[in-house]
């Protein structure tokens, strides 16, 4: 059984948790702030997955 040591795609799913959370402190002055806290925790899951994988990757 192998098992895959890279958990970069782990900040996906934590930028949404983050984005959400955040999102809870501003849902009752706006539904689109909420909206928009957890798009923004999104994109910042996907940029920092992007850094994580590529300096995952072995070196030529």
């Amino acid at each position: 059984m192998t098992h895959d040591k890279d958990k970069s795609s782990w900040a996906i799913g934590g930028g949404v948790l983050i984005g959400t959370g955040v999102g809870f402190f501003y849902i009752q002055t706006s539904v689109l702030a909420f909206v928009g806290s957890i798009i923004v925790g999104l994109g910042f899951g996907l940029v920092l997955t992007a850094f994580l994988s590529k300096r995952a990757q072995p070196h030529d």
